[in-house]
């Protein structure tokens, strides 16, 4: 196992940089930069253009250089710590993302929380009484929240939580808190704003969770070692949790891979249509404007984050199921 480890360490530096060149050529296969861009919304709102100021612009973060040069620059100065320079905000790459942060992990980690803490009991129910008056309703609710787009069911509890709570529409807080030291009100208020962002994005990735633990644990159900501890005596509860529901977990563990950069990116669609503060519609509006330094960052740290994830899956994996192996060495 330590052997394994210490293999995949070193397997991600080339990992990451494969995915910094392809993310890098990604976002400057678009013809012109930010400052055509830029240019060319000043122009169209009627505003004057000063060659000079743009051309200095140009030369001061490097773009009159050649493309492999730039790329060394963005590498190098990741290595330090330095992630860019986000031209639209003005601000350092750095203190725009870490203003967004912790507001968007928090808000993907209460997520988390609450499609396990609903998907896990449905899902072994369902597995547990299948065909059953309530497996089929949670299965037609589980279809339901498949099929309605995120989007539409946020604006429609968006309207119900105004006229029936009074809660303010949109964002993670009042206006009030904004840009105010956390306190008990300001706590509060992002946690009554938190329910209809977390209900909305929580709904689709609990109703698929539903569905694949009744699907695996049905399968594991029918296996013959718990055909063995039912003869035996063995109560029910002990009999399903203790090794079917364990076994039927490998899907949930291998996810992990996918959860730790969803935690960071977050639902985009749903944090517009929300006006969450999130990362999501910064990374939207990054690669719209081409704002390569935020854009190319931000994608770079999901890369990171994938890469660890999918390291720690293997090795949960591991732990978990006995029959998987990371060695790779035949057993005699």
């Amino acid at each position: 196992m330590l052997r394994y480890i210490i293999f995949r360490f070193f397997a991600m530096v080339p990992t990451l940089l494969i995915a910094s060149v392809l993310i890098f050529s990604i976002i400057e296969l678009p013809p012109g930069d930010y400052f055509e861009t830029y240019v060319a919304e000043l122009q169209a709102s009627g505003e004057t253009v000063d060659p000079q100021k743009i051309e200095y612009l140009r030369k001061e973060y490097g773009f009159d250089k050649p493309v492999w040069q730039r790329y060394f620059s963005w590498v190098w100065g990741m290595t330090h710590g330095d992630f860019g320079y986000s031209f639209e905000y003005e601000r350092p790459v750095s203190e725009l993302i870490g203003s967004r942060l912790m507001l968007t992990m928090l808000l993907s980690f209460v997520t988390i929380i609450f499609t396990w803490v609903v998907a896990f009991p449905i899902g072994i129910y369902s597995a547990t009484h299948k065909y059953s008056f309530g497996d089929y309703s949670f299965t037609f609710l589980g279809l339901i929240g498949l099929a309605t787009p995120n989007f539409l069911l946020a604006l429609v509890m968006m309207y119900f939580a105004k006229v029936w709570f009074g809660t303010s529409i949109g964002g993670l807080m009042d206006p009030v808190y904004i840009d105010q030291p956390m306190s008990w009100g300001k706590f509060g208020s992002i946690a009554e704003h938190m329910i209809i962002p977390v209900v909305v994005i929580g709904t689709a990735g609990t109703a698929a969770m539903i569905r694949r633990i009744r699907a695996n644990l049905l399968d594991e159900l029918k296996k013959q070692y718990v055909i063995t501890a039912r003869a035996k005596g063995l109560p029910p509860t002990r009999t399903v949790l203790k090794y079917p529901f364990r076994m039927s977990l490998n899907f949930f563990i291998a996810d992990i891979g996918s959860i730790l950069p969803n935690i960071v990116s977050g639902a985009e669609v749903v944090a517009i249509v929300l006006s969450l503060e999130t990362t999501g519609p910064l990374l939207i509006r990054a690669l719209k404007s081409q704002d390569m330094y935020l854009a190319g960052s931000f994608l770079m740290f999901l890369a990171v984050l994938t890469v660890i994830g999918v390291l720690i899956s293997d090795i949960a994996l591991a732990i978990l199921d006995p029959r998987i192996r990371l060695q790779g060495k035949p057993e005699k």
